[in-house]
């Protein structure tokens, strides 16, 4: 009898197993549980226990645990956090923008003028991008300095008497930076989207007597919003909690709220206070990208 309930036990895993190995859900549940518990693990678990801290309150070195708002009454009603907050906004609101632009118009040539050797466009158009992303900063730090290279050659030309100040430590000087430090960023999603598009679509448009900018805005336009709002929030979502380049390039009136934020953690050692800062950051900036990518899908279907 003994014997029979065990075959019995292994025909049903053996029946099991092979259902198992037939079924496309439980494979596909195989493959991705390593990659979803390390996501969990080095993800999900920092960021509950920020949202966590930011519910808690801290005394000098005592933390005390009890369920409290007053941190994040504390980060969004202070004059002082909301004009960072803002500023943080409009900075990487400006460096998306700026970046998106000038980065239209690279991934266009490459998909639409370039016949051959694609692949070799791309790669040069990101071989400046093979640096730490610290030296391209210090790069720029050099040449916007008040001794830097475009000091100097504006001198050496006799164009200005003195030095520019305003050239380095303002916001101006960390929207160059991180523009040009995310432009790769923006391009490849733009690349993908216009290189999709169906070439007949614009030889049909011409057929029918429309030139090339009535094509652009009625055809290419739309088809590329796709990766034009793709790289758009490749960069709004990390440029807004950047902190080192406002920090070597921004000066006092570049400080943005992830400088604030970094101090709360390092130096001062506030983690609730922190914590409540970054998870306000992450809410702020998760509406704006969520109201943002439905206008544009709003916008597009109209145009459509």
């Amino acid at each position: 009898m003994a014997a029979g309930s065990g075959t019995g036990a292994t025909g049903l895993g053996q029946r099991l197993a092979a259902r198992f190995r037939r079924s496309e859900d439980s494979r596909a549940a195989a493959l991705l549980g390593p990659t979803m518990i390390a996501m969990a693990v080095a993800l999900a678990a920092p960021l509950v226990l920020l949202a966590l801290y930011s519910f808690w309150s801290q005394y000098g070195l005592l933390l005390d645990t009890h369920f409290t708002l007053d941190q994040y009454a504390h980060a969004l009603g202070r004059p002082s956090y909301r004009s960072l907050f803002y500023r943080s906004l409009a900075i990487s609101g400006i460096v998306t923008a700026v970046t998106v632009l000038l980065a239209y118009p690279m991934a266009y040539f490459v998909a639409f003028r370039v016949e051959r050797s694609k692949f070799i466009w791309l790669i040069l158009l990101t071989i400046p991008f093979w640096t730490s992303y610290l030296l391209r900063v210090f790069a720029w730090k050099v040449i916007l300095g008040y001794n830097g290279v475009i000091n100097s050659g504006l001198m050496k030309l006799g164009l200005i008497h003195s030095p520019l100040e305003f050239l380095l430590y303002n916001p101006t000087a960390v929207v160059v930076t991180l523009a040009h430090a995310w432009a790769a960023f923006a391009i490849l999603p733009i690349y993908v989207s216009l290189e999709k598009i169906d070439r007949s679509l614009l030889e049909a448009a011409a057929d029918l007597g429309d030139g090339a900018l009535r094509r652009f805005l009625r055809i290419t336009l739309p088809l590329s919003l796709p990766g034009v709002l793709g790289a758009a929030v490749i960069i709004f979502v990390p440029t807004t909690g950047d902190y080192v380049t406002p920090a070597l390039v921004g000066g006092a009136k570049g400080v943005m709220i992830a400088n604030v934020i970094e101090v709360m953690f390092d130096k001062i050692g506030n983690w609730p206070l922190g914590a409540a800062l970054a998870m306000a950051s992450m809410a702020i900036v998760g509406l704006i990208t969520v109201f943002a990518v439905q206008a544009v899908r709003f916008a597009a279907a109209r145009v459509r």
